[in-house]
């Protein structure tokens, strides 16, 4: 649990929009002490548990690095910033948040997406919505010059939320930015070390894909797949949770109510097989879950699920309060429950199983 958290925090506090992951590549590489890793040009890491053999079997643990952000588009005469969205995002959730753009040179700039005092506002912009392409980033500048000469600031800057992480112990509940998907890639790191803690042998090449611009496409996942058309893979991530705008009885994303499983969202009806399998072994190893229907939203499941002959595929989701927002909730219990329940399926696995889906 302990080393859950602190991988958690480091994780979420880095700088990782969709394509400029870097920060959070560097930070895993520390935790994979031991195994072999390598990147590619789309900015995945692959981590190795075994020697890779071609002629065996392949099971792929997968988690997204990226985080949505914003890139920088324009820089106004006043010093103020443009920006487009990196990812999904909901323009009534970015007014007056606190944000850092990461100039060329590597440096962290703070700043505020600009929000007009309801002094100056008319009595219809009080009650309806920006539009992106009004928004704009303060950096206390005043001018153009003071903008890109003081802070370096260049069109094509990465940005994303600034905020820190915090664990609320008398209800094991972390909040932080970017839980969708740092907390997928700490679940991945934990299975990891408890797999070379108790010496696990297997028949099946096991290697992670830690893969880049999720939020923007599944893009790296595509890249994984293609590079390895694994047999089985389990894809970890924030998930949206419900429960702090639905009824106890709908509410299918409850906090602390155990791994979500997957079983349709915009991009993947899942396998049945697949979710029949992974629920049995949460029943026999009394594994909390709860098993959720999206209208919308997707995984990088939905690109593995369809590469190649079809790849089975389980979505192992952490419930994630306010997903796509500067701040979000989300469960120790929770994540613990999406890495136990990986580990049995892990174990559980042979290629005549794989061959059953």
């Amino acid at each position: 649990m302990k080393r859950i958290l602190e991988m958690t925090e480091v994780l979420t506090n880095a700088f990782g929009a969709p394509g400029y992951e870097d920060d959070v590549l560097e930070i895993i590489k520390k935790y994979a002490t031991g195994m072999k890793y390598e990147r590619d040009s789309i900015n995945n890491l692959y981590i190795y548990f075994n020697e890779f053999d071609e002629k065996k079997p392949t099971i792929l643990l997968d988690c997204h690095s990226d985080e949505v952000g914003f890139m920088v588009e324009h820089i106004e005469e006043n010093g103020s910033l443009k920006f487009l969205p990196l990812g999904g995002w909901h323009t009534g959730n970015i007014p007056a948040m606190s944000v850092t753009i990461k100039n060329n040179k590597g440096e962290y700039i703070p700043g505020v997406v600009a929000s007009k005092p309801p002094h100056f506002m008319t009595d219809e912009e009080k009650i309806k919505l920006p539009k992106m392409n009004e928004l704009s980033i303060d950096l206390g500048t005043s001018s153009y010059d003071e903008t890109v000469n003081l802070y370096g600031i260049e069109i094509g800057n990465p940005v994303v939320p600034d905020v820190k992480f915090s664990y609320d112990e008398k209800i094991g509940i972390m909040r932080a930015k970017a839980f969708d998907n740092r907390i997928g890639c700490a679940a991945v790191l934990e299975v990891l070390k408890k797999l070379e803690e108790e010496k696990f042998s297997s028949s099946f090449n096991i290697v992670a894909s830690i893969s880049s611009q999720e939020e923007v496409g599944l893009r790296g996942a595509q890249v994984a797949a293609q590079r390895f058309n694994p047999d089985f893979v389990i894809v970890f991530e924030g998930s949206p949770a419900d429960d702090s705008f639905q009824s106890a009885n709908k509410a299918k994303g409850k906090l602390r109510g155990g791994v979500q499983l997957r079983a349709l969202d915009a991009s993947m009806i899942s396998n049945p097989r697949v979710l029949e399998f992974s629920k049995n072994l949460a029943r026999e190893k009394d594994i909390p879950f709860q098993v959720i229907v999206r209208e919308k939203g997707s995984t990088n499941a939905g690109k593995y699920h369809i590469t190649g002959r079809g790849i089975p595929s389980l979505v192992l989701g952490v419930p994630t309060r306010y997903a796509h927002t500067a701040y979000c909730y989300a469960s120790l219990l929770d994540t613990e429950a999406a890495v136990n329940l990986a580990l049995e399926c892990i174990k559980r696995l042979t290629l005549e199983k794989v061959k059953e889906f």
